[in-house]
């Protein structure tokens, strides 16, 4: 199986959508499809996250999570390993090098 390069969602529970199709509920965790662990390093089986290929892992560390949303939480470590960094640095270059 292929290892896809975008984000998926784990979540500990599901919750069906008004639509019929199944939502991630409680715990979410960045997953990318073809790994048996989440991207903070859980494994699926163990901690019995359920899998949701069909719904992308875009969360932000600005949300903001109501009683009305499915979602409990979101990990943290998920979120600072999908971000990345926030600023785009230049690399460091030596203006003046010593001969």
């Amino acid at each position: 199986m292929r290892v896809s390069s975008s984000a998926a969602v784990a979540a500990s529970s599901e919750v069906a959508g008004a639509d019929g199709v199944r939502r991630p509920g409680g715990e979410v965790h960045a997953w990318l499809p073809g790994q048996n662990q989440t991207v903070c390093g859980l494994p699926l089986s163990r901690t019995r996250l359920r899998r949701f290929p069909h719904v992308p892992f875009d969360y932000s560390s600005t949300d903001v999570l109501t009683e009305a949303d499915p979602e409990g939480a979101v990990c943290p470590r998920c979120l600072a390993a999908t971000q990345g960094r926030r600023r785009e640095e230049k690399a460091w270059v030596r203006h003046a090098p010593r001969p």
